[in-house]
């Protein structure tokens, strides 16, 4: 199989209401990082491919207006997935696997303070039996917290030491919009407190993906994507465990997650509860695991809708660029309650 990896990774500053910035305005900064980090022109990419909602943006087709921060002209070969960004690096993984393009631009953003996130999201669940009661995503999310702690599978004191550890993670990294000790909070919907939650924000994220040689020319140390694979639960949530991701677990086996150990996870966990059922599917739970999970924080630090997977995959590679890490493994989450989910393994050079 042709060798893809991923050779430059940007990102914006997260932050809880961008009113003063389009979404033009605050890709351009981001795109023009990862080209610059690469020395690569627009006329040098053969494939663009972004992810993204109309629904946050509240207008048909609002993708096209992202364009432009991208440059359509000269003519681009260019797609778009109504999803996570991380889809959307799937999508130019595959093209370049094929042979159709030797780099690849990806990038993703989502600006959720113009409206109100929590209904939004509704729009995801199914039409008939769910939507119309109007759960929430937070809701969703404590339905899934209280089955893990009524299985015996976490606790409270268990769920605050995850948003702990991943909020003082996040210390280090310059764009979380969340960094340091944060208190646990007040209970949002029971038992979730609003520490076991993820701030509503704006932002957007960029990589670069290059084949083979050129990679090796754009960066000293590429992230190989070595596995690469995203799996689907049923829609209904009746039908699921909820304390459980086989869709996690299958991704994974397919990616070669279970191969060889990682030593890095960059898990898309929005909810603390939502970590501890990814550890588990993952086999990241062993009481002398040393993988190092959610360094940069995770989504409990920055969740810019439709961005915050594709984060995960660029944080992973950035620590195997600067050698930090040299088997990482990347998660990416899309739908209530883990509904799809996308794992990645990525290699340094050997």
């Amino acid at each position: 199989m042709r060798e893809v990896a991923i050779v430059a990774f940007g990102q914006s500053d997260h932050v809880r209401d961008s009113a003063e910035t389009s979404e033009v305005e605050m890709l351009m900064p981001v795109l023009h990082d990862v080209l610059a980090q690469t020395g690569l022109a627009a006329r040098d990419i053969d494939f663009t491919c972004s992810g993204s909602s109309d629904y946050l943006a509240g207008r048909a087709f609002s993708f096209t207006m992202a364009l432009d921060g991208v440059g359509a002209w000269p003519p681009i070969s260019e797609s778009h997935v109504e999803m996570d960004g991380a889809w959307a690096l799937y999508e130019a993984w595959v093209k370049i696997l094929t042979g159709e393009a030797e780099t690849a631009l990806v990038y993703a953003y989502g600006k959720s303070s113009p409206g109100d996130l929590r209904e939004v999201l509704t729009r995801q669940l199914d039409p008939y039996y769910v939507a119309p009661l109007w759960p929430d995503s937070v809701a969703l999310a404590a339905l899934q917290a209280q089955a893990l702690i009524d299985a015996g599978l976490t606790d409270a004191r268990a769920l605050a030491g995850i948003a702990a550890r991943s909020r003082a993670a996040a210390g280090s990294n310059p764009h979380a919009q969340l960094r340091g000790e944060v208190p646990a909070g007040e209970v949002l919907v029971a038992p979730l407190r609003t520490g076991d939650c993820p701030p509503i924000g704006d932002g957007a994220a960029a990589v670069v993906l290059a084949a083979g040689d050129t990679a090796r020319r754009l960066v000293d140390r590429p992230a190989w994507i070595r596995g690469l694979d995203h799996r689907i639960e049923a829609h209904s949530l009746g039908v699921r465990d909820l304390t459980d991701s086989p869709s996690t677990r299958l991704a994974a086996e397919r990616a070669g997650a279970f191969e060889r150990p990682v030593d890095t996870a960059e898990l898309h966990a929005p909810f603390t509860s939502q970590e501890v059922v990814l550890r588990r599917a993952l086999k990241l739970d062993a009481p002398d695991s040393t993988v190092c999970i959610n360094p940069s924080g995770g989504a409990l630090a920055a969740n810019p809708v439709m961005a915050a997977g594709l984060i995960r995959l660029g944080e992973a590679a950035a620590r195997i660029h600067r050698g930090a890490s040299d088997r990482a493994l990347a998660h990416a989450t899309s739908g209530p309650c883990l509904q799809q989910n996308l794992v990645a393994v990525l290699e340094g050079e050997r």
